[in-house]
């Protein structure tokens, strides 16, 4: 546990000190975004507003939870370092951010609203997620335990969902499907609730601060425990360190939206929407919670569903718009709602959605005993 608590307190620090820092060398190169002239008018002052803002959020998490293991190894020799599930999460969240890093750069280098080709950022964010899907399901435990299964899983693995009835390959191939699946809704929803300041930072330190409470209750009521009856036991290989990862990007978050809160000195971009939204995803799939999500991430589930239905609607009436504006946030902007009103009231939805996912979370394990 004193690992949580040094590894949220440092991500805190170096979002918190990283970020105004940032903005300066962003500031200096001239680095602003580029608004849509077809959004609300207000957001026009938010031209030329730093971006990128996810790259410190990226690099304090990636430095804090090495660095957190290294102080708690120097406190004590025989504490395990780094596990295979908090590097592959990792990998996955910077390879993510990275693609994100590339469409922004390019954005606001060229001052234009697209930034990677359709296909650029498909093949990238697919390379990504192919690769983490692959690994996660190598590197047993001493139970055999490996980072993910091919189950699919809701408040643990489902064997009757089992991917790999078919044969090893064959579920490993769909596999590789659903988790790309997870990973591209999660960060497409990020991205598309990324609108409003400090909107998806706060959501989403909402979601990680469940990750966190989830990954604790899962390490305390691990199968092997002789105080925990089989039933209701979880089989997840690293159920700790995602506690402490999940700790330390809800810090991080919470440091970085000191600036990113209306109005925003920095924004996330792409970087940072793409990143979180892919280590959201990866969360669901290593503490083996995967159809929680759409439960957990409520707020981003209505919101990519509103893009959808504008779109839909859009094309099956010739014109017509369900939405004065899409994404759903944008709507209650144009019907005269101010944006720290739209953006408090869907972090209140938000919560509602993150507690409504603990309280099915635990009383699943109550009902167990």
């Amino acid at each position: 546990m004193i690992a949580l608590l040094i590894g949220a307190g440092l991500a805190l620090v170096l979002a918190f000190v990283g970020t105004p820092l940032f903005i300066r060398v962003l500031v200096h190169k001239g680095y602003g975004q580029f608004i849509r002239d077809d959004g609300p008018t207000s957001h026009h002052t938010k031209r030329g507003t730093p971006t990128m803002g996810g790259a410190v959020f990226v690099l304090a998490t990636v430095i804090s939870y090495f660095l957190a293991h290294f102080i708690v190894w120097l406190m004590h020799p025989g504490a395990g370092g780094p596990t295979m599930s908090g590097v592959l999460l990792l990998f996955l969240m910077v390879g993510m951010g990275v693609v994100g890093f590339l469409d922004d750069f390019i954005k606001i280098s060229k001052q234009r609203s697209l930034g990677l080709s359709a296909r650029a950022k498909l093949i990238g964010q697919g390379a990504i997620g192919i690769i983490f899907a692959l690994l996660v399901l190598q590197f047993p435990d001493g139970q055999g335990r490996t980072p993910a299964s091919t189950m699919i899983s809701f408040l643990r693995d489902i064997p009757w969902l089992n991917l790999a009835f078919g044969g090893a390959v064959l579920g490993a191939i769909l596999f590789v499907i659903w988790a790309n699946f997870l990973v591209t809704a999660a960060s497409n929803g990020v991205n598309l609730t990324d609108g409003l300041d400090g909107l998806a930072a706060g959501a989403s330190i909402m979601i990680f601060g469940a990750y966190t409470l989830m990954g604790i209750w899962q390490s305390n009521q691990h199968c092997g425990s002789a105080r925990v009856p089989g039933s209701v036991c979880y089989q997840v290989r690293d159920p700790l360190d995602l506690a402490l990862l999940a700790a330390i990007m809800s810090a991080a978050l919470v440091g970085f939206l000191w600036w990113n809160t209306s109005p925003a000195k920095i924004f996330m971009g792409d970087t940072g929407s793409l990143a979180i939204g892919a280590a959201i995803a990866g969360f669901a799939i290593l503490t083996r919670t995967e159809l929680l999500l759409g439960i957990m991430g409520g707020l981003f589930v209505l919101i990519t569903l509103s893009v959808i239905l504008q779109v839909g609607y859009f094309k099956l009436t010739k014109g017509k718009r369900l939405f004065k504006m899409a994404p759903l946030q944008h709507h209650f902007e144009l019907k005269g709602w101010a944006e720290v009103t739209v953006v408090v009231r869907f972090w209140i939805l938000a919560g509602l959605f993150v507690a409504v996912a603990l309280a099915v979370f635990y009383a699943e394990w109550v009902a167990g005993l």
